[in-house]
């Protein structure tokens, strides 16, 4: 198809690239050519994917939306890099604790608790705009309902059940999980309530229920991908590490949410299991791909759950939901037992309903298991000292205004005021600066994701029926297959570049800071709930601010800000240095503290801790 060829891009070397907020890079806004389809026409699509002309159809598609031009036929001068862990550095945190090695899961979660603020509060207070007090339980509000006998782990365990009974009805239909299990739940339960009893729990996750994506190893569930074959290519023999640390820690795990189907999609519409409806709004969408993860700690089920971020994932849906979503540096946590869908993006993530309980999750699951444990990759860990947080001085954010502003005003106009109030209330400072090739990272990072979820999948697809495969999956799954060898290279060289700018940037800046989505939560339609939907103006408007923390592996957070005009979240995050963690904790938590009095209640919330 010589004669469709595109000019590729020729790249400058990264040294002359300025990088100031002077800076004359050219900012590309995503001007995706690909209409909406769901239904009859994505079948549709889908047959003229499969058949003689789809391979001429996916060569357009890729010229007309710069693939060709940007990654396949660019001319760069860098070496490709081909992972995105890190080596060890000394990274500079303010007022941390510097954990003991080889801690156990419990052990790391009570150092973690030490770093907590004292307080009996609600980790949510009054809106005082609001007649109805919101009160969105923290982990250590479980523990001490615990501890002093108001409740118990199988009270809770109970109401959870009925409350999951109750919103996965013709009323709600909300589809947060795909499977779980009464009797496994209950006999957890009651196990942790008798530790209770004898006032022997395990640590402060006794007892607290945690959901788990459906593409990590929880025994006795089956891993589904969001698939109705891939638990039979690929059974479940054991717990995940993450999932194995938090039974360590006594965490009562709950099932397996929902999620979009081989996360290869960021509506969380799932034509299999039922779409995971927001529970701020049930017509709208929770985002992708761990959505049920989000929506089931937004609706107040649970204070944490694990998802899987290998293009935002985790982050996406959590700040749809108004969430916080915690992505850690590349290595950090292990990737034993969550499936190979993308080795060097993915890894697992942390949904929580406050940055407190993101923190003692993070405990529990950050240790490396032997077998896991990486020479190269680990760093010391620390834990933010969370009651000292306002007294962190010289904060840079840095802001690539082109990039910041590429939203909506409702979005520009929450997370500007957002980084105000920081300047007000902490003193901290944001700093302008060009993050350059922003969408020819999106890209590079879409061939990359896709390339390398066609190389993990290629064995078991050859032995399944198509009709086995939703229909918006089949898209995806036909476009990974379309790139080839030089694709995947020279997205690995732009990956190189982008760690070189970011590297940069990040010697005269603590993080980079951006709203997390482009979009708040848009409308569930319904000619999408039997086919998936192919939406790729709003898809890009979702993960627009969500590469860099996957394809370089850097460390990421979102917070909510505040709300837009229908009451939708918005979500602002914070990027960071590899291995800043605690930093990124510190900031998330100064952001919380000044934004919670405008959280409102989701139309859809349990109260596990309700008084009988």
């Amino acid at each position: 198809m010589g004669f469709f060829r595109a000019t590729g891009k020729v790249y400058k070397p990264v040294s002359e690239v300025n990088l100031g907020p002077e800076s004359d890079e050219f900012y590309i806004h995503p001007e995706v050519k690909a209409p909406r389809v769901a239904g009859l026409l994505v079948k549709i699509f889908v047959w003229i994917l499969e058949s003689w002309i789809g391979p001429i159809v996916l060569y357009i598609l890729k010229k007309d939306n710069l693939i060709h031009k940007l990654v396949t036929y660019a001319e760069s001068q860098e070496p490709p890099l081909f992972t995105s862990t890190h080596n060890y550095e000394d990274i500079p945190e303010q007022n941390v604790s510097l954990t003991k090695p080889d801690l156990s899961p419990a052990e790391r979660v009570t150092e973690a608790m030490s770093c907590l603020p004292n307080s009996l509060e609600s980790s949510l207070i009054n809106d005082n705009n609001n007649s109805s007090s919101f009160k969105r339980w923290k982990i250590q509000d479980f523990y001490r309902a615990y501890i002093s006998g108001e409740t118990t782990p199988l009270m809770v365990a109970k109401r959870f059940l009925d409350a999951v009974k109750e919103c996965s009805g013709p009323n709600l239909n909300m589809a947060f999980f795909i499977s779980y299990d009464n009797e496994d739940i209950l006999k957890q339960a009651e196990e942790s309530s008798l530790r209770y009893q004898r006032g022997t729990p395990i640590s402060a996750m006794d007892g607290i229920l945690v959901a788990i994506k459906d593409e990590i190893d929880c025994l006795p569930y089956p891993t589904t991908g969001g698939t109705k074959w891939l638990h039979k290519a690929r059974p479940c023999k054991e717990d995940a590490v993450c999932v194995r640390q938090l039974r360590a820690c006594g965490a009562i795990l709950v099932g397996k949410t929902n999620m979009h189907e081989l996360g290869a999609g960021t509506s969380g519409i799932n034509p299999h299991f039922g779409s995971t409806r927001n529970p701020y709004n049930i017509n709208k969408v929770s985002g992708g791909s761990s959505s049920g993860s989000a929506a089931v700690v937004c609706a107040g089920l649970c204070p944490v759950a694990l998802g899987v971020d290998g293009g935002g994932s985790v982050r996406m849906p959590a700040a749809l939901c108004g969430v916080v979503g915690f992505k850690p540096t590349s290595g950090r946590l292990s990737n034993s037992g969550v499936l190979p869908l993308n080795w060097t993006v993915g890894m697992p993530g942390i949904l929580a309903a406050t940055v407190e309980d993101a923190l003692i999750a993070y405990a529990a699951i950050c240790g490396q298991s032997p077998q896991g444990r990486s020479t190269f990759s680990q760093t010391e860990l620390n834990f933010p000292l969370l009651t000292t947080t306002p007294s962190i001085k010289n904060i840079k954010l840095a802001k690539y205004g082109k990039w910041f502003n590429d939203c909506t005003e409702e979005i520009k106009k929450c997370c500007d005021q957002a980084l105000q109030m920081l300047d007000m209330h902490y003193g901290w400072k944001t700093i302008n600066v060009t993050v350059p090739e922003i969408e020819e990272m999106r890209l590079a990072h879409y061939v990359t994701i896709g390339s390398e979820c066609t190389a993990s999948l290629d064995t078991h697809l050859e032995k399944i029926k198509r009709s086995e495969i939703g229909w918006d999956a089949r898209v995806a799954l036909s476009v990974y297959g379309s790139f080839s060898s030089q694709d995947y290279l020279n997205a690995q060289r732009i990956r190189s570049r982008q760690m070189y700018f970011h590297k940069e940037i990040f010697k005269s800046a603590d993080v980079i800071v951006t709203p997390t989505t482009g979009v708040t939560a848009y409308t569930l339609q319904k000619d999408a709930l039997e086919t998936g939907e192919l939406d790729y103006i709003n898809g890009a408007a979702l993960v627009r601010f969500s590469i860099a923390g996957n394809f370089l592996g850097l460390p990421a957070i979102t917070i909510m800000v505040g709300k837009d005009k229908e009451g939708l979240p918005i979500g602002l995050q914070f990027i960071g240095r590899p291995w800043s963690e605690a930093s990124l904790l510190h900031l998330a938590f100064a952001m919380q503290a000044v934004c919670i009095k405008s959280y409102t209640k989701p139309t859809v919330f349990y109260d596990l801790l309700k008084r009988e």
